[in-house]
């Protein structure tokens, strides 16, 4: 990838940043669209970040992705937000655009891109269970009913900030029914009938832990989980989902989305078609 003086600049901000993915597929679909520019992973800590979203301007960037512990603080370092990033409280991309940095977020997009494509599920209409309650979990409240889901359970270990989250978002997102639950042994009795998806936007799995109740009960027959914790192979979840006779998947499609609509959102053209997902799993065949 030859470098000139006209070289386009994105890239990543984060603290870690030395485990993301985001440059070896984002660089993949670059190379792909024979556009000349370049992503870069930049290690930015929490009290360098206000200098580093500066720089996005003064430097001519491109654009950025934020990644923890950033998309909430940038929040209030960017010159406008988008209604998406609004509603769920966090950026994971800044577009540069005529001088002005504008916040936006395409977690949610990506999840819904996932669970469309991996899952062949349309959540309009479905009832659907959110595991966790963090800013993960808010991006995908405001997306899945945007998209037209009927009801959605927040469950959390710490049930107060499921209450919470359901307490604040519920008033502002019209036409979902909500609910919180505590993450506890008993919640699948909770839920009459079951839910048709559940959605795992905790960090449990990341290390190879399970649930300590099978959440494959929760979920009615023929319907789905999707895990957006991913690895080198199954993650726990989805694999009990499917030893369960359920459809799962993990969260390596939402990856990919998410920077899909980041592309897009930079370089005012759609990234090419499955060119991310193909270079994060050729990464995972090659371990």
């Amino acid at each position: 990838m030859p470098i000139t003086g006209s070289t386009r600049i994105v890239g990543i901000f984060g603290d870690p940043v030395v485990h993301s993915l985001s440059p070896l597929m984002q660089n993949a679909a670059l190379q792909a669209a024979g556009i000349d520019a370049v992503y870069v992973p930049f290690h930015v800590t929490p009290a360098q970040l206000r200098d580093a979203i500066r720089a996005v301007r003064a430097l001519g960037l491109t654009g950025v992705n934020l990644t923890i512990p950033h998309k909430e603080a940038a929040c209030c370092l960017v010159d406008d937000l988008d209604p998406m990033a609004a509603l769920i409280g966090a950026v994971n991309t800044i577009v540069h655009r005529d001088g002005r940095l504008l916040g936006c977020n395409t977690d949610g997009l990506g999840l819904l891109r996932a669970i469309r494509e991996d899952l062949g599920l349309d959540v309009r209409g479905k009832r659907i269970l959110v595991l966790g309650a963090g800013g993960a979990a808010r991006a995908a409240l405001v997306s899945l009913s945007g998209a037209g889901a009927a009801w959605v359970g927040v469950a959390n270990r710490t049930p107060a900030r499921a209450e919470k989250l359901v307490m604040e978002l519920a008033p502002k997102l019209e036409g979902t029914a909500f609910a919180a639950y505590p993450l506890e042994p008993g919640l699948a009795a909770l839920l009459e009938n079951g839910v048709d998806l559940v959605i795992n936007s905790s960090a449990i799995g990341l290390k190879g832990e399970v649930f300590a109740l099978p959440i494959e009960r929760c979920v009615c027959p023929g319907g789905a989980v999707y895990d957006m914790v991913y690895g080198c192979g199954p993650t726990p979840l989805v694999a009990a989902a499917r030893s369960a006779g359920l459809a799962a998947a993990d969260g390596l499609g939402m990856l990919a989305g998410q920077g899909e609509e980041a592309f897009r959102l930079w370089f005012s053209v759609p990234a090419p078609a499955g060119v991310m997902r193909a270079a994060l799993e050729r990464r995972g065949s090659e371990k």
